[in-house]
Order: structure tokens, then sequence, then C-alpha cells
């Protein structure tokens, strides 16, 4: 699926968009009614199950995306731990724990001038999906050290976030 020219500069309706965008990577997608949508896109670590929700009333697009992460009970108040820790690295969204099913996830709120009426243009669909994606890449190891690896959240960081320099 592709975007004609003015719906690509002007953007559209935000569910609208972020299909576009799904369809446009060639991931499978359903929509759940006029103001949510679901993927599924790959991951380096696993599959990532995207989730944009529209609430026009409050000019608002809330946009999740759940790496298939779970942390048992015995491992939450790690996990809480580390959340903390990486939360303090990002600067826009971050991770949480569901408490009902122990699911990890990133989440991101977008507000959109407009109310009912809200345009997201392509390129800030694509950079809301891209930019889920890629925090979620670049901790999921953290999450593994400390569910896994019974790293202390900190030693899993430390781990993970090793800079590399040069080439191999």
């Amino acid at each position: 699926m592709t975007l004609d020219e003015d719906e690509e500069e002007e953007g559209g309706d935000p569910i609208a968009m972020l299909e576009a965008a799904f369809a446009a990577h060639g991931w499978s997608y359903e929509r759940q009614g006029d103001d949510e949508i679901g993927a599924q896109a790959p991951g380096s670590w696993a599959q990532i199950e995207l989730r944009g929700v529209w609430r026009g009333d409050d000019g608002v697009l809330q946009f999740l995306a759940l790496p298939d992460i779970r942390a048992a009970s015995d491992k939450r108040a790690a996990i809480y731990e580390t959340l903390g820790l990486i939360n303090e690295q990002l600067w826009v969204g971050h991770f949480e724990l569901w408490s009902s099913s122990g699911a990890v996830l990133f989440r991101h709120a977008l507000l959109l001038d407009g109310g009912d009426e809200a345009v997201l243009s392509q390129e800030t669909a694509e950079t809301l999906i891209d930019s889920a994606i890629d925090e979620i890449e670049r901790f999921f190891p953290v999450f593994q050290f400390v569910l896994w690896g019974d790293k202390s959240p900190k030693e899993a960081i430390e781990a993970a976030m090793i800079d590399t320099r040069g080439e191999a």
C-alpha cells in the first residue's frame, strides 16, 4: 500500500497513517474499529506487537510496542528496578510492566492538535514506529540478562550497553 503525494505530504487520520506505514513494511496488521490498530513486526530478538490507539476527544495517539518479554512474579522487583534505570536514559516514551500479565512494553503518547480532526504525517508515523522498535532492540538484552542471566539490573545495563569502537 502506498500513499498518494497529497496524503503523504499532508498526513491524515492517525490510525490510517499507522495502517499505511504497517502496510508499506509488509507487516500483518488488523484494525479494531476506527480508533485502534495492531500489527506484528519482526525484531532482531523477538516478534514485536505494535498497537496504536487514537483518543480523538483528547487528541492523543497512544502507541505501544510489546516485545515477547514476560516477567515471572519472583522477577518483577528486579524488572521494576531495571525499568527505572532504563527510563532515566530515554528522552521520548518509556518502558513499563503490566502487573496483570507481567508483560514488558514500550509506550509513547503523541499529542495532536485538532481533536477528532487531527492529522498525523506519514513521516511522524514512521518515526513513532521506528523509535519504539529501536528502543526495544536496544534494551531487549538488558531484560534478558535480568530475567534469564540472573544479573542485577545495574550489571545487566552495563553488560548490554557496551559501546563498540572501530570496525571488525
